[in-house]
């Protein structure tokens, strides 16, 4: 498959992402809606969640991506490799979540991951980032007790931020007494994390727990 060329960065203020996505009706997107559910925000071309998907058959995996081509991309080869517990969505997850997630039955979301997400670096464009105070307390509001999000970005400054505002809300608990995880403690990297590291840079990864 040919590689669908996007831009790096997209703005998520802007009037073409204002409308948020509709609600999912899960019995038409996944085989078994009552798996357990991991949502990945900022899916990108979706390969991370491609390999869990396979890994992890008793789980569904819904990855959240604002470059609609990549989505199309992304679901044209979950199709092919007939993944029924993989699906992929176009939307702005800063306006989005509470229409996706609304009708989930409790206790199936389980895991979040945000990965290597757009750092935004100048201090004009920080409310352009995807984990701002709102979102955080969206998922506090939708994650059952003792499911967990994974945070991990290659900015250090990114990094301190968003472990910063799932530590300042009183439903998430850091896991473990160092600063950063030494490890991924998920099965999969992403493309980002494997060419981090195979360039010799660091990775800053927090792992947080819903009371």
């Amino acid at each position: 498959m040919a590689v669908v060329r996007v831009r790096q960065h997209v703005n998520p203020l802007a009037s073409k992402y204002k409308i948020p996505a509709n609600p999912l009706e899960w019995e038409k997107v996944y085989a078994q809606p009552n798996q357990p559910l991991h949502l990945d925000i900022g899916c990108a071309r979706g390969r991370f969640l491609l390999e869990m998907a396979q890994i992890e058959p008793n789980w569904n995996f819904l990855g959240l991506e604002i470059r609609e081509p990549l989505v199309v991309e992304a679901n044209k080869l979950r199709s092919e490799l007939d993944l029924i517990n993989l699906h992929y969505l176009f939307c702005n997850v800063n306006n989005s979540l509470t229409p996706i997630l609304s009708t989930l039955p409790p206790g199936i979301l389980q895991r979040v991951t945000i990965q290597f997400p757009d750092p935004w670096f100048k201090n004009r464009h920080a409310k352009r980032r995807v984990v701002q105070p709102e979102l955080v307390a969206e998922l506090a509001g939708y994650l059952t007790v003792g499911g967990v999000v994974f945070v991990q970005s290659d900015q250090k400054f990114i990094a301190v931020e968003m472990s910063e505002r799932f530590s300042e809300h009183p439903a998430f608990e850091k896991m473990g007494t160092e600063e950063w995880l030494a490890a991924n403690p998920l099965p999969v990297p992403t493309e980002r994390e494997i060419g981090t590291i195979n360039k010799g840079e660091p990775v800053y990864r927090a792992l947080f727990v819903k009371r």
